[in-house]
């Protein structure tokens, strides 16, 4: 009896994950942008630089560009490998 449950789930999710994946490949092929929006060049290069200046931490630096902390973190990730 548990094992036709587990089977029956197994299939349900199966056909979940189809038609999830369906509906992601429809919205692509309507021209449909994906995922979380970019931020502005300008303001990338203003965390760039504030990041350069030194004075101040990724906190402060990610509410004053009203950007979270985990972009600030990727920023700076990103600048420490293109020194390196």
């Amino acid at each position: 009896m548990f094992q036709m449950c587990g089977v029956f789930a197994e299939f349900e999710l199966t056909m979940i994950v189809a038609r999830v994946n369906a509906g992601l490949k429809r919205a692509r092929a309507a021209g449909m942008v994906l995922g979380r929006p970019k931020i502005a060049a300008s303001t990338e290069a203003s965390i760039r630089k504030a990041l350069a200046k030194g004075d101040r931490g990724i906190l402060k630096i990610a509410s004053e560009f009203g950007v979270g902390s985990g972009t600030v973190q990727r920023i700076k990730a990103e600048m420490a490998t293109a020194a390196a």
